[in-house]
C-alpha cells in the first residue's frame, strides 16, 4: 500500500516538475534565438552555448556542495568560495613543488578540503556559537576574510596559473572546444553523478536525507545526527576543492577569486532550489548559458550582469527556486 501511495506521490510531483522543466527549455530556446538575431551569426551564438554548458557543469559542482550543506544543515556558507581559493593554491603549491600533473592533485587537494570542512563544522559551527544563522553568517563571513588574507599573505598578490600539460583544442561543429573545458566539465559530471548515488543509493545517503528531512526522528531511530552534519558539511567542502582543482588551468589564480565563484554559487542554488543537488547541476549549466549569452546582448558589458537580472526575476516569481517545493 506504502509503494502504491509512494507511485501516485511521484506522479503528483512529476508533473509540475515536467511543466517547470519544459517552461525553463522553452525560456532558454527563446534566449538562443534572441542571441541569433542579436550577433548575425550562428557560429558566435554556436561557441557561446558550447561554452557556457562546459562552464556551468563546474559552476553546478561548486553550487552542489554549497546546496548541499544548506539542505542538511541549514548552514549558508560564505566561506565556500575561499575554501575554493584554498583548493586552488594547493593545487598550484603541488604542481609547482613537484610536477604532478594538476588533475592528479585531486587526491591532494579533495582529502585535504574534506578534513578543512570537518574541522571548520566541528571546531567552529556545531557548538552553541554557531547555533543561530545570525552567528553562522558571521563565523562564515569571517572564516571567509581569514582564509583570503592568509592566502594573500603567503602567496603574495601576484596572479598565478596553473599550466595544463598537453592541453588540445577542437572543432565540434565550427565551436572551438579546449582539452582543459571538456576535462573539467566531463570531471564535474562524473562527481556529481558520485554524489547523487551517495545520496540516493547508500545507507549514508539515506541518513544524509532523512536528517534533512527531520533532524529529531532521525536522531530517535538511532542515526549519529551530529556525525552526519560535520560528514555532510565536510562532503560539501570537498566538492569545492574537486571544482577548484578542475578549474585551476582555467583560471587566473588569485587568493580573492573565491568571492566571484561565491555569487556565482549562490545564484545557481537559488536558481536550483535550495537544498536540491540536482536543481543545483540544472542551474548551473543555466547560468553557464546566461553569461555567455549576455556578452552577446550587452556587446562585451559585464557578463555578470545577466545573472543578476535572472537571480531577481526567480526570487521575484519563484523564490523557493526552479526545482525546489513550496514550504
Amino acid at each position: 500500500m506504502s509503494d502504491i501511495t509512494a507511485n501516485f506521490r511521484a506522479a503528483a510531483l512529476s508533473g509540475p516538475l515536467l511543466k517547470r522543466a519544459a517552461l525553463t527549455g522553452g525560456l532558454v530556446a527563446i534566449a538562443i534565438v534572441a542571441a541569433l538575431l542579436r550577433s548575425g551569426s550562428g557560429l558566435v551564438v554556436w561557441q557561446s552555448v558550447v561554452t557556457g554548458l562546459l562552464t556551468g557543469g563546474l559552476y553546478g559542482l561548486i553550487a552542489m556542495g554549497l546546496t548541499l550543506i544548506f539542505g542538511v544543515l541549514d548552514i549558508v556558507n560564505f566561506a565556500h568560495g575561499a575554501l575554493l581559493a584554498v583548493a586552488m593554491f594547493i593545487s598550484f603549491g603541488v604542481v609547482q613543488g613537484t610536477g604532478l600533473h594538476p588533475y592528479l592533485t585531486l587526491v591532494i587537494a579533495v582529502p585535504a578540503l574534506f578534513l578543512i570542512g570537518a574541522v571548520v563544522h566541528r571546531g567552529l559551527l556545531s557548538g552553541s556559537g554557531g547555533a543561530t544563522l545570525e552567528n553562522q553568517l558571521l563565523i562564515t563571513l569571517g572564516l571567509s576574510l581569514l582564509l583570503e588574507n592568509g592566502l594573500l599573505m603567503f602567496f603574495g598578490a601576484e596572479p598565478k596559473t596553473v599550466a595544463l600539460p598537453g592541453d588540445f583544442q577542437f572543432s565540434l561543429f565550427g565551436a572551438v572546444v579546449t582539452g582543459g573545458r571538456l576535462y573539467a566539465f566531463g570531471g564535474a559530471i562524473l562527481i556529481g553523478a558520485v554524489l547523487f548515488y551517495l545520496l540516493r543509493r547508500t545507507r549514508f545517503g539515506t541518513a544524509i536525507r532523512a536528517v534533512a528531512a527531520n533532524g529529531q526522528g532521525a536522531e530517535l531511530v538511532g542515526v549519529n545526527v551530529r556525525r552526519v552534519h560535520t560528514l555532510t558539511f565536510a562532503i560539501g567542502t570537498a566538492c569545492a576543492g574537486a571544482a577548484a582543482v578542475l578549474a585551476a588551468p582555467l583560471v587566473t589564480v588569485t587568493p580573492t577569486l573565491g568571492d566571484q565563484f561565491n555569487i556565482t554559487a549562490f545564484v545557481v542554488v537559488v536558481l536550483g532550489g535550495m537544498g536540491n543537488v540536482a536543481g543545483a547541476l540544472v542551474g548551473g549549466l543555466l547560468i553557464g548559458l546566461v553569461e555567455q549569452l549576455t556578452t552577446i546582448y550587452m556587446g562585451g558589458q559585464s557578463s555578470l550582469l545577466g545573472v543578476f537580472v535572472v537571480f531577481l526575476v526567480v526570487l521575484f516569481l519563484r523564490p523557493e527556486g526552479l526545482f525546489g517545493r513550496k514550504s
